[in-house]
């Protein structure tokens, strides 16, 4: 289903007067805990309403007045046709008025961004931008996965920002909330149009993505990439098929990942694998795996996240658990509160992407390791910006030289 952004709900998403839970930057502290069902979890929204998506639930939004959610009644209300429907992808077509976002925070490496969508499809269950739609008026559960939105003219858009006078080009970071290669770019490739606008103007960019959609832009990608001008990073968090399909259900597989590094690496591509998020009693056995068929395939540049589990990230996660390995959820959550205080999650700078604790400190020192033996991270991609070729706007006046 397509639809147009009404005035009205681009307005409430933008309302100047809804508290900031993202000050300066930084993650906001938790207020939501997955201990609150670990006995008695709430009844989930039907597996064939939701097959192929990654949340259980779709809970509202924090910032609602009223609050909804699937209760069973004890009268069937679960198992109605409608509840029993299955859960659609819907587009919402908006029209922002700027496209590049800028931050301060001390522990990423850009201080600008562009997201072409809001929402993912990829439903990843531990994504950590899932709380962002809740600005939308919108569940960070499977509303975000399924209720997306399509930033329109977003090239043109960047074309004209980048254009300034006083801009100073810098990396910018493509696939720090959601991923620019989600299934909908096949439609909509509106990250081949924001491609094409910072080729043309020798910009320099790093991409991050889940998909091996990548691979489509090579053609663009490759020249960049010659210049110092593109890197691309693709984050692998299991090589387990049905554990990845569990958790990130429309993601490509692990084995295509791995391909679409052997290819962006053949075309002379600097490529990354992040082995992220690595998540504690689940996945971060296979560190070392991830790593050594990363580096067959090419790849020469890693890195690692621990698992972030902030606000509604926490419940929905936690249900994930109590759904595909219940024997694994009390560890799971007692390694997180290892790592963050005693708390499931923690948003200080420096510490939110690894934690602090023996565990935290053990899993560094194990990806540190692997990553020194096979030979990552040797060399580092120098991204140029003395190429950078001011767009001219219309009516304008063109460059001397």
């Amino acid at each position: 289903m397509l639809r147009r952004a009404s005035e009205k709900g681009r307005a409430k998403a933008l309302n100047s007067h809804a508290p900031d839970p993202w000050p300066n930057g930084c993650d906001p502290a938790p207020e939501y805990s997955a201990d609150g069902f670990s006995e008695d979890p709430p009844p989930p929204i039907a597996p064939q309403a939701r097959a192929g998506r990654g949340a259980a639930s779709n809970k509202s939004g924090r910032f609602e007045q009223q609050a909804r959610e699937a209760v069973d009644d004890g009268w069937g209300a679960l198992e109605t046709v409608e509840a029993l429907a299955p859960v659609r992808t819907e587009i919402t077509l908006e029209r922002p008025k700027t496209i590049i976002t800028r931050n301060d925070s001390p522990d990423i490496p850009f201080d600008r961004s562009i997201n072409p969508y809001r929402g993912c499809e990829h439903g990843c269950v531990y994504c950590y931008a899932r709380p962002t739609h809740a600005f939308m008026g919108l569940s960070p559960g499977l509303d975000f996965e399924t209720r997306l939105f399509v930033k329109e003219g977003a090239a043109a858009l960047l074309e004209h920002e980048i254009s300034a006078p006083n801009y100073s080009p810098k990396v910018i970071a493509i696939g720090t909330n959601t991923d620019p290669y989600q299934p909908i770019e096949r439609r909509h490739r509106i990250m081949r149009e924001v491609l094409e606008v910072l080729a043309k103007a020798n910009h320099p960019v790093g991409i991050t993505t889940k998909s091996a959609l990548c691979t489509r832009d090579i053609d663009l990608l490759a020249p960049m990439a010659a210049k110092g001008l593109a890197r691309v990073a693709l984050s692998i968090t299991t090589l387990d098929r049905s554990l990845a399909r569990s958790m990130e259900p429309r993601a490509s597989t692990p084995e295509r990942r791995l391909e679409a590094i052997r290819q962006l690496s053949a075309a002379g591509i600097p490529t990354t694998v992040m082995v992220a998020p690595i998540i504690p009693g689940v996945t971060d056995n296979e560190i070392e795996t991830i790593l050594e068929r990363a580096h067959e395939a090419g790849a020469r540049d890693a890195g690692y996240v621990m698992l972030r589990l902030p606000l509604e990230v926490q419940d929905i996660f936690g249900e994930w658990l109590l759904e595909n390995a219940p024997d694994k959820y009390r560890r799971v959550m007692s390694l997180m509160r290892s790592m963050r205080e005693g708390k499931l999650y923690e948003s200080t700078f420096g510490n939110r992407m690894t934690g602090t604790c023996p565990y935290a400190g053990i899993t560094g020192r194990r990806f540190e390791a692997a990553a020194q033996r096979l030979g990552f991270n040797e060399t580092r991609t120098r991204m140029r910006t003395d190429l950078f070729i001011r767009p001219v706007r219309p009516g304008g006046q063109m460059s001397l030289f």
